[in-house]
């Protein structure tokens, strides 16, 4: 019987590693089929995921959204003609206090922000666990509401109500207190 040691395996792990391309391939191209109303159904696109930033041959970006069996539908933020590449949006804590658009492009005009890490566009929220509990009371400056209802900061509230009964402007006291 043969003798693994464990020296050996490391040796090779570590040779691998080494030799590990880290260069992107393009391995996933389709073609238009049809573009209308801002959405482009791509046939050809088999590896695509749902939410996926996808790049076509002019730059153009768009959100791969309608997974379908022969083709997926891109909600595209202008024109194109082939897609070359699907990727996710970078985060970072450089993004807080920034202003930027749907593609997480600076718009605020203070240059480009540097990140190391990415996440899926539409990536699920955190679960009720994980999450920091609600510690801190909110007071939304009405009076009528502060009496009845206990608000925390951090804790989510919905404002259901018929038209011209003031939810916004409830909101916008909130915010403004």
């Amino acid at each position: 019987m043969v003798t693994i040691r464990a020296y050996e395996i490391s040796k090779i792990i570590r040779e691998r590693i080494e030799q590990y391309n880290t260069e992107v391939k393009i391995v996933n191209i389709g073609a238009l089929l049809q573009v209308g109303d801002g959405i482009a159904h791509i046939y050809g696109l088999d590896e695509v995921m749902a939410g996926e930033l996808v790049e076509f041959e002019e730059g153009t970006i768009g959100i791969a959204l309608n997974l379908e069996s022969n083709n997926v539908s891109v909600v595209s933020m202008g024109d194109g003609l082939m897609i070359q590449e699907g990727s996710s949006i970078p985060e970072s804590e450089a993004y807080l206090g920034r202003v930027i658009n749907a593609l997480d492009k600076p718009i605020d005009g203070r240059g480009e922000i540097s990140s190391s890490e990415s996440r899926l566009i539409e990536s699920p929220a955190l679960g009720i666990i994980s999450r920091r509990s609600v510690y801190e009371p909110l007071q939304t400056g009405l009076i009528a509401i502060d009496s009845m209802i206990p608000i925390g900061r951090g804790q989510r509230e919905l404002i259901i109500g018929d038209r011209q009964t003031g939810k916004t402007a409830v909101a916008t006291d909130t915010i403004l207190n």
